[in-house]
């Protein structure tokens, strides 16, 4: 054999071992771990119907976003949080997302944006809500709710659930009553046990004209303010006071700037828990079933919880600020002051409403 016809051959024959080695070694890898590969296709499919699971699951459920104006430290933000809990134990249907401190808006902003769609939930306080339901002044009539159990007993009566029916004309959903609590006086001036104590007193109030006429009739000069400029008003001197329930006293540091607490419960306010209408209608009748449930069980953790800080609240502030409890022949002093405030409201809340109000407190006093 000549030497050309010779390498012919010897190329020939390595590229028919090369063709070979490619081919054994493929067939040997799934021979040779024929059964890991089997297994790990099995175990393939399982992880992978579980990530679809998943994806299905979080592509599916829907974020509902809960906006509270108070801190993280607050009974309230700790209600919205139970009701994250059970609304998750329940369904995989939603995941509830948590925001505090206003992070997304304030409460009047947070209402409108129920309105548009554009925010699930939001849970003010009663106040503000009579920007879109004058009857829910009835809730800002001083010196009415004497005590949390009456509050109790009103708001998860009749007169409670008539009230929730009002909102849905105005695109929203009220689930459920919680709790702020009695709002309470502080100032930086004199303690304050007497209605007498009140006069030239510079207070922040809230922008609501039921708020601002009692303190006018108490003898002093309220000033309506939002809160996030509280602190700095009240550190720089511009009000002397305000008026806050405790756990909001406490947990805002206003005790820093603050020395006379006054225990005069004048006004109790409730939450109130919100859903955005066009949103609700949107979901099945089992899950608003579960989120119907959840605000009311989260409602009651926050009153416990609300009325434990309250508590725990009052005695810190006692040890840093000079406490004035009002006495009852002062608390009738002060009931006096405010009773032609209740008469001029009567029309712009509703007449009917008021008394309908007033006599449901009565019934559980």
């Amino acid at each position: 054999m000549n030497n050309k016809k010779w390498l012919t051959v010897m190329f020939a024959f390595a590229l028919m071992l090369l063709l070979a080695a490619c081919g054994g070694s493929s067939d040997g890898e799934t021979e040779d771990t024929g059964g890991d590969t089997e297994e790990q296709t099995d175990t393939g499919e399982d992880a992978g119907d579980e990530t679809e699971a998943a994806e299905e699951s979080s592509g599916d459920a829907q974020t509902l976003r809960i906006s509270i104006g108070v801190t993280d430290a607050h009974p309230e933000y700790e209600g919205a949080m139970k009701f994250k809990e059970l609304v998750e134990e329940q369904t995989d249907d939603f995941e509830v997302e948590v925001y505090h401190s206003g992070q997304i808006a304030g409460d009047r902003e947070a209402a409108e944006m129920l309105q548009q769609g554009t925010l699930e939930i939001t849970i003010p306080s009663t106040s503000p809500m009579v920007n879109f339901v004058p009857e829910y002044g009835v809730f800002d009539l001083p010196f009415t709710i004497p005590n949390e159990e009456v509050a109790d007993a009103v708001l998860d009566g009749p007169f409670g659930d008539k009230m929730l029916g009002m909102l849905e004309d105005q695109g929203m959903v009220g689930l459920a009553w919680w709790e702020n609590g009695f709002r309470n006086l502080t100032n930086s001036s004199k303690p304050v046990s007497s209605v007498d104590d009140l006069e030239g007193l510079d207070l922040r109030t809230m922008e609501n004209d039921i708020h601002l006429d009692a303190w006018n009739a108490m003898g002093a000069n309220p000033t309506p303010m939002a809160f996030p400029e509280l602190f700095s008003a009240l550190q720089q001197g511009t009000i002397d006071g305000q008026e806050n329930p405790y756990p909001t006293i406490d947990t805002s540091n206003f005790y820093e700037v603050q020395d006379y607490l006054s225990g005069t419960n004048h006004v109790y306010t409730p939450f109130i828990f919100l859903i955005s209408k066009q949103i609700w209608d949107g979901f099945s009748e089992e899950q608003q079933t579960i989120l119907r449930e959840a605000a009311v069980e989260a409602g009651k953790f926050n009153r416990e919880r609300n009325r434990e800080v309250a508590d725990e609240s009052l005695e810190m502030l006692k040890e840093e600020m000079e406490f004035s409890e009002i006495t009852d022949e002062e608390l009738e002093r002060f009931r006096d002051a405010v009773e032609p405030v209740i008469e001029d409201h009567k029309s712009s809340i509703g007449a009917e409403v008021v008394d309908e109000y007033l006599a449901e407190i009565e019934k559980h006093e």
